[in-house]
């Protein structure tokens, strides 16, 4: 397995295409529910995709807060003998927030107000979730077939970038 395929399957990394076809699903899920806006974010907080309203939001600290209240939850359910939760649900006085488990590493964050109803979001999040899923299989099984040829990564990059990670880190 060459570095570039390590770093694919070990972390979220996702080419223009990939995003392309991550935003076409959130826009989808956006236009049937009928929420604010859709996040994608990976487990350790990073953005990777978002669409809707979104320009009052500090999407760096609402993707690592997502994270962080994942990470919460799922040690909750292991205390109750579940693996974890699948879905979470906040709710504020106009605000609401639905995270939805998306394959096993990233979360689906759907921000609503009172123009839905958290019976169509929780209904379409479903829906959504498993097309998100079908997706991340496909980039998965075809090895990141979506990528243009101009977007692989350099094996001189990658062992720069491993290098700089071994030094930063102690590896």
């Amino acid at each position: 397995m060459t570095v570039d395929e390590d770093l694919r399957r070990n972390r979220l990394m996702f080419y223009r295409r990939d995003v392309e076809r991550i935003d076409r699903c959130l826009s989808e899920f956006l236009k049937m529910s009928g929420a604010k806006s859709a996040l994608l974010v990976d487990r350790e907080g990073h953005l990777v995709a978002r669409q809707g309203e979104t320009l009052t939001i500090d999407m760096d600290t609402i993707s690592a807060l997502v994270a962080g209240s994942f990470a919460a939850t799922k040690e909750m359910a292991r205390l109750l003998g579940e693996d974890e939760f699948t879905a979470l649900y906040h709710q504020g006085r106009r605000d609401n927030i639905q995270l939805s488990l998306v394959g096993d590493r990233t979360l689906l964050t759907v921000l609503f107000d009172d123009r839905t109803t958290l019976g169509m979001v929780r209904l379409y999040a479903a829906e959504s979730t498993k097309k998100l899923e079908a997706v991340f299989d496909d980039i998965l099984a075809n090895g990141g077939a979506g990528k243009d040829a101009d977007e692989d990564i350099s094996a001189d990059y990658s062992d720069s970038a491993l290098g700089t990670l071994d030094d930063v880190f102690g590896g």
